[in-house]
């Protein structure tokens, strides 16, 4: 595996998931695999999780780590072709590139859309000049449209806390899985949804996606999903609730890529909202905004499952780095 963005790149689903209960059990099983490799993590963003459980699970396999956080002791970086470099930006992408691909055996990137040029920000301009120029492996820590790894992960999550494989061809296995937006004080991209709807659309669960009217995700990630934008006929008889917020993304109003369009404060999940599942279990990527997204008696209920979900990030990365060290 040379690079690592979308579902299609890990493969069938049932093996992935195999070998992260494999890895799960024992997590130094593959250390031999990084020996003397070196894994660069560039983040043009923030992080916690993704820092967090990057390097462990790189470290779990045996990797050296080296951490490049671009707005923080490195020259800024200008991303654009054909500019005049008399600003502030000391150093083109181009050259910087090149140059990261010299010191290491594997290129994590972490790069959030701008949410003004939707084009810009779907083409994954940032991402593939990684995979272009640096002649390494490379896989996405959160891009402008994707977040791959958390949607690994939360695929994991419910595969463990379902009673069935979520990848058996039985009906009657399926869970339902629920992907409600719910509102923030902040623009926020679309990777995390993207990447949720993408992941579920491949794997055999009952999917459903319920947000405002003119929320909806591009029509390449919503795949086969059901859209209801009423939220509570979308929480009937679900299993699992996804919460997340995300700035409208333009597909019925390019005008409105990436401003906050509603504010509609019913649609945040509290003890109601639960309510109209199947006891469903309450997931979310985090950091979370309480009283937003979500009440504090759901995220701190029995039923909330945000911690393990957090967790599995670290084995859903560690498949990833697994397979990219086999290709080396």
């Amino acid at each position: 595996m040379k690079t690592f963005i979308n579902v299609e790149d890990i493969g069938p689903l049932e093996k992935a998931l195999a070998e992260a209960q494999e890895i799960k059990n024992d997590r130094f099983k593959f250390q031999h695999l990084g020996k003397n490799k070196t894994l660069m993590m560039i983040f043009f963003n923030n992080s916690l999780r993704t820092r967090l459980s990057t390097q462990k699970a790189a470290m779990n396999l045996g990797m050296n780590v080296i951490v490049l956080d671009v707005n923080a002791g490195a020259w800024k970086l200008e991303t654009e072709r054909g500019v005049i470099m008399d600003g502030d930006k000391s150093e083109h992408l181009l050259e910087a590139i090149p140059v990261m691909g010299c010191y290491c055996d594997m290129i994590g990137v972490r790069s959030f859309a701008g949410l003004t040029d939707r084009e810009y920000d779907y083409a994954e301009t940032v991402l593939n000049q990684f995979i272009k120029y640096s002649g390494k492996p490379v896989f996405a820590m959160e891009t402008a449209t994707v977040h791959p790894l958390q949607a690994f992960a939360d695929l994991i999550t419910i595969e463990e806390y379902w009673h069935r494989p979520v990848c058996s061809a039985s009906v009657a296995a399926k869970p339902k899985v629920v992907l409600t937006w719910a509102p923030h004080c902040r623009a926020l991209p679309q990777a995390v949804p993207n990447s949720f709807a993408q992941w579920m659309n491949a794997a055999d669960v009952d999917f459903v996606i319920t947000h405002p009217e003119g929320y909806e995700l591009d029509p390449k990630f919503v795949g086969n999903a059901r859209v209801e934008y009423d939220q509570h006929k979308a929480f009937e008889g679900a299993d699992f609730i996804y919460a997340k917020n995300w700035s409208n993304p333009g597909v019925t109003n390019p005008a409105d890529y990436g401003k906050i369009t509603s504010k509609d404060m019913s649609w945040t999940v509290d003890t109601g909202h639960m309510s109209w599942t199947n006891n469903g279990k309450f997931m979310h990527c985090l950091p979370v905004r309480r009283g937003l997204i979500v009440t504090d008696d759901v995220i701190e209920s029995p039923n909330s499952i945000v911690i393990p979900e957090a967790a599995n990030r670290e084995i859903s990365c560690s498949v990833v780095i697994k397979r990219m060290l086999e290709t080396l």
